[in-house]
């Protein structure tokens, strides 16, 4: 009996682009990049409402937060990490593995989980991404006009160096804060019994950093969350602290892993969520179905069930 989808599903058994493991014959993979864009503009659009309700002048919300600024601050980095949460949640989310941050992604294609063309192509989608949300917002604001002016009293929630000291020090917040969420989440992703709390921990994570040191850049950690708004918002200032200062904590975070500062950690595949797919591409209809390949360490034979 002829089977026609024999080489396709061939190809999908032997596709890990998610593990550093794409197939030579499929060296594009067009689903985790669309997929990636979406949930970086799910990032953006929340993150950024969130950034501009709670901060603001006009809004309710940031009238009885203005005479309590380190908690003012410490909630748009919990809500900003709770909007990566919603994003992850998301089936577009669960395909990609929701990095939705260039630093995230250089991350995983320095631990060889990604490959460099996918990698690259993740960071393209990021931008895309989080231009398409950040234009959501942009075209709310026109549309409704006190939305509109609130967003542009914030600058569309740019961040952007604090002026008055040396921008070397934004730049070396920027790395810090990179390195240590990039431990948080690889080390995280690593353990088994912990790896469900990754696409949770981001929230928690700026809710304790943002009042120590988002007054030096923002905390942005995520070039493409900076671009964005700065394109909107015409706010240059310092533009490469956020690709220098993030990607070189990116590096030092790897780094230190691989020296197993963190112990050993070895991370199956490049995802933040939705594990357990062995570095393949789920489908987007369910993306929690998981293949049960022979080749897998976790594969289970058909009629075997728990003893």
């Amino acid at each position: 009996m002829r089977l026609p989808h024999l080489p396709y599903l061939h190809i999908h058994v032997h596709d890990r682009p998610l593990a550093g493991d794409p197939h030579p014959h499929n060296l594009f993979h067009w689903k985790l990049y669309f997929c990636e864009a979406i949930a970086t503009a799910i990032l953006m659009i929340l993150g950024l409402s969130a950034v501009i309700l709670l901060t603001a002048p006009g809004s309710p919300f940031s009238a009885p937060l203005m005479h309590h600024p380190y908690v003012q601050t410490a909630l748009c980095g919990l809500c900003f990490g709770l909007s990566g949460t919603a994003a992850a949640m998301t089936p577009f989310g669960k395909v990609s593995g929701a990095h939705i941050n260039p630093s995230v992604t250089l991350a995983f294609s320095l631990a060889r989980r990604i490959g460099g063309v996918d990698a690259l192509n993740y960071m393209i989608a990021q931008v895309i991404g989080a231009f398409v949300g950040t234009a959501v917002v942009y075209e709310a604001g026109r549309l409704i006009a006190w939305w509109g002016n609130m967003a542009v009293a914030v600058h569309y929630g740019a961040t952007v160096p604090y002026g008055q000291i040396s921008i070397w020090w934004a730049m070396w917040s920027e790395m810090f804060v990179t390195a240590a969420l990039i431990a948080m989440l690889y080390w995280l992703a690593a353990h088994p019994r912990w790896k469900f709390i990754t696409p949770w921990s981001g929230g928690l994570f700026f809710l304790v950093l943002n009042p120590i040191t988002a007054w030096l850049s923002g905390n942005s950690v995520n070039f493409a969350r900076t671009l964005a708004p700065a394109l909107f918002a015409g706010q240059w200032s310092g533009l490469w602290i956020y690709v220098v200062g993030p990607f070189a904590g990116a590096s030092l975070a790897v780094m230190a892993i691989r020296m197993n500062l963190l112990g050993k950690l070895h991370l199956l595949e490049a995802r933040l969520v939705n594990f357990g797919h062995h570095g393949r591409v789920p489908g987007l209809d369910d993306p929690h179905r998981k293949l049960n390949h022979p080749d897998d360490p976790d594969h289970v034979p058909p009629g075997a069930g728990p003893a």
